[in-house]
């Protein structure tokens, strides 16, 4: 088979292509510019193209498919020659589902904890030695790629709400049709994608109605929304909640039928998730107690409060969190996990939701109860996003109160000056605080 992708050097796509050569295609690519690592990772298995930039000699009538890629635009030359041509074209999500559509498929959706909870899935049935596919949106320790597409009878989706291609502007996650689907709690957030919260909300119903005959939903009885949902669902509904678990020196401790099992992550936010992951392991004939010995030494995702440096007296996390749900969750989790430190937030605005006047409210009291509260930007990124300039003053205002830094250097100096003899120091955001080195932090 003769697959070739058109932008290849997105952090799926790259990890896709690499997946199916793998598997034995003969794949190409073309994108306008290719970052790392999916420079050097593509180069190394002699699929990175051989010069930037789109070129329509590579779209022949021999190739098999097209996988488009979601930055590509509609007037792409190479989309424009493969429709001529009559190829099949697939966007990814569409892709994932026609390699899959024999397999069990288990799709992890929800506003926030989908790689969290999928990665879990993956550890655990990693652990059992259990053959599966899978797609995540980040790179987990222990696995070689993002994505593994093979003839495993089993595969694990990160299914996400974005908007699948250029020729497809519904979200990825109604491709996918899950025979398990957890959802994990609804919170609008991309509002240049969905302008309202009731056409959000209806995207995951939507989700819910595309599950499998016979199949599952497990879902957060947390989220009001999804128990209306979960009401009118047309297959079998488990609400999940937090396990019985208590937490002591910065441990928490899951307790099961007189076991116990200490964690390496924690948060409230984690626990719903770790819950939600046991529940569509034993889908899948993994029992609970199985379950629980092997999370026992997970350590999570990379940036979902991922501990990077600690050396006694400070202790560094780095967090994904950009949406208002997902900074409230990541702040609740270290307030209720060291009692008695000093904990110092800091949250970039970086989105194109966060860096909205009107969406900014949502993030009123998100962080609430820190020993120090920071909100980062740089006056740049407006320039980038072509959106107007916001001020400090007015930024403060729409939080609740709190410091905020538009300068590299002086968040810095901030930061030192803040530190005690025992510290958590949060970093919050979906971007890198402008280039910034988390680790100088602490000696």
């Amino acid at each position: 088979m003769r697959v070739h992708f058109i932008s290849i050097g997105g952090a799926v796509m790259h990890n896709m292509a690499l997946a199916l050569h793998c598997m034995g295609y003969k794949v190409s690519g073309s994108d306008d510019e290719i970052f790392e690592p999916a420079l050097s990772r593509l180069k190394l298995q002699g699929l990175l193209p051989d010069q930037f930039g789109w070129d329509t000699s590579r779209i022949t009538p021999d190739i098999d498919f097209i996988i488009l890629g979601m930055h590509a635009r509609g007037d792409n030359p190479e989309l424009i020659k493969a429709k001529l041509l009559g190829l099949k074209i697939y966007s990814f999500p569409e892709y994932v589902y026609e390699h899959s559509k024999n397999k069990i498929r288990i799709v992890i959706g929800g506003s926030h904890g989908k790689t969290s909870t999928t990665a879990m899935i993956m550890h655990v049935l990693n652990h059992k030695n259990i053959d599966f596919d899978y797609l995540v949106g980040s790179q987990l320790e222990g696995f070689e790629r993002m994505v593994k597409l093979s003839h495993a009878p089993i595969i694990v989706i990160e299914g996400d709400e974005y908007l699948t291609s250029a020729l497809d502007l519904k979200p990825k996650f109604h491709w996918y049709k899950p025979h398990t689907a957890i959802l994990t709690g609804i919170a609008w957030d991309h509002i240049n994608v969905f302008p309202t919260y009731d056409f959000y909300v209806e995207q995951f119903k939507i989700f819910i109605d595309s599950i499998e005959p016979g199949g599952t939903l497990i879902y957060c009885n947390e989220d009001e929304d999804l128990v209306k949902l979960a009401g009118q669902a047309n297959c079998s509904a488990l609400p999940y909640e937090v396990p019985e678990h208590t937490i002591e020196n910065g441990t928490t401790t899951i307790h099961l039928n007189g076991m116990d099992y200490p964690l390496q992550v924690f948060g409230k936010h984690n626990l719903l998730n770790l819950q939600a992951a046991m529940m569509a392991c034993k889908t899948i004939g993994v029992l609970e107690t199985e379950f629980w010995e092997a999370i026992s030494n997970f350590t999570g995702a990379a940036k979902r409060l991922e501990k990077i440096k600690d050396t006694g007296t400070i202790k560094i996390f780095r967090d994904f969190a950009h949406s208002p749900s997902k900074l409230k969750a990541t702040v609740k989790a270290a307030i209720g996990q060291f009692e008695g430190f000093n904990i110092i937030g800091v949250f970039e605005l970086h989105t194109f939701s966060s860096l909205n006047a009107d969406f900014l409210k949502e993030y009123r009291d998100a962080m609430k109860g820190l020993d120090t509260s920071i909100v980062y930007y740089n006056s740049h990124v407006f320039e980038l996003k072509k959106m107007k300039m916001l001020s400090p003053h007015f930024v403060s205002q729409q939080f609740g109160g709190v410091m905020v830094i538009n300068e590299n250097s002086h968040l810095k100096e901030i930061i030192q000056s803040k530190l005690t003899d025992r510290n958590i120091l949060l970093f919050m955001s979906s971007g890198n605080f402008d280039g910034m080195n988390l680790l100088n932090f602490g000696g």
